[in-house]
């Protein structure tokens, strides 16, 4: 079956797949109300997800990362582990969490085969993490993220996401944290939605500011590998830690996307921005399905843009990244 290309030329062969739009944390660039749900929430079921996975593996998707919401607050989400780690055509399974069960669970979802985490930290002040998140967790986030370390995780990922006025005074910290901890960090340029203007421009933080300091620092660019994402990674000889920027912003930002998200409804977005998502939960119930739910994304593929248009100021119908996993 051929892979998934756009008529760009892009090829697709990594999944962002939701698995809840709940989330436990009230992040003020992301749930500053927290989570309101709308009606009962009824979120893909194992087998619809098993069956999701079988058909984006059979059109060459060789990386899965689980999110949300907080995506480890399903029960199941062990068993979601492990369904993509028995497809043997999924090369990487991760997820992005924001550690609030890390600790006790770690080697749990190693065991079940996760080897890539992304913990949300905006913060190594504990005050401020608590003013930016409304949850007064920085302690056990940490000893989560110490927890992963110890499982053997192949690369624990520290997502930060700029904040001016806020967090923008903690590069220091930061830096002195990852010199002797071989863990990356990743600064995620603010992005705005459909309810942040107000907020995107009081707290806005451009990425290429970061840039330059850390080049003028002497941290050298790393050549990206075909299977990278967006940031742009930078090491130091004298540092044990990596550091990512991810600049939505930045020019040719879109030129190297190699991902598609499903929604924890079920619903393909081609972009976190721009568009509304297509329903796929129709031809998730069973594996006989699997011809019709392939030629529906060769389909959709075509539909998907150059870019995302962010540096326009259209932000499109994402109203918060929680709703369809960052």
């Amino acid at each position: 079956m051929s892979q998934l290309q756009d008529n760009f030329g892009r090829r697709f062969h990594y999944l962002r797949m939701s698995v809840t739009d709940v989330c436990n944390f009230k992040c003020t660039y992301c749930l500053p109300d927290g989570y309101k749900p709308e009606g009962k929430p009824k979120f893909l079921a194992l087998h619809e997800i098993e069956n999701l996975i079988s058909a984006f593996a059979e059109v060459g998707t060789e990386k899965i990362r689980i999110t949300g919401g907080e995506p480890t607050l399903r029960k199941d989400f062990t068993d979601i582990v492990r369904i993509a780690a028995d497809n043997d055509k999924i090369n990487t399974i991760a997820t992005t969490t924001n550690g609030y069960r890390l600790e006790q669970h770690a080697k749990e979802w190693y065991d079940a085969g996760l080897r890539r985490i992304n913990v949300s930290v905006d913060s190594l002040d504990p005050k401020m993490f608590y003013q930016i998140t409304g949850e007064n967790k920085f302690d056990s986030v940490m000893r989560g993220i110490d927890a992963a370390l110890e499982a053997g995780f192949e690369r624990v990922k520290i997502n930060a996401v700029l904040l001016k006025g806020m967090n923008d005074q903690d590069l220091p910290r930061f830096l002195h944290w990852i010199k002797h901890t071989p863990i990356d960090l990743r600064f995620i340029e603010l992005m705005e939605t459909g309810l942040g203007r107000e907020y995107f421009q009081a707290h806005h933080l451009a990425g290429m500011d970061i840039k330059q300091q850390l080049e003028q620092d002497g941290w050298q660019f790393d050549q990206p590998s075909a299977s990278d994402g967006p940031a742009q990674n930078f090491s130091h000889e004298d540092y044990k830690g990596r550091i990512g920027l991810i600049m939505p912003y930045a020019k040719n930002f879109c030129a190297s996307c190699n991902r598609l998200r499903v929604s924890a409804k079920g619903k393909l977005h081609l972009c976190l921005f721009t568009e509304n998502g297509v329903d796929l939960r129709d031809l998730l119930q069973d594996a006989s399905q699997r011809p019709e739910l392939i030629e529906r994304l060769h389909g959709q593929l075509n539909q998907k843009k150059e870019t995302h248009y962010l540096h326009q100021g259209i932000t499109g119908v994402t109203q918060h990244l929680a709703s369809i996993g960052g």
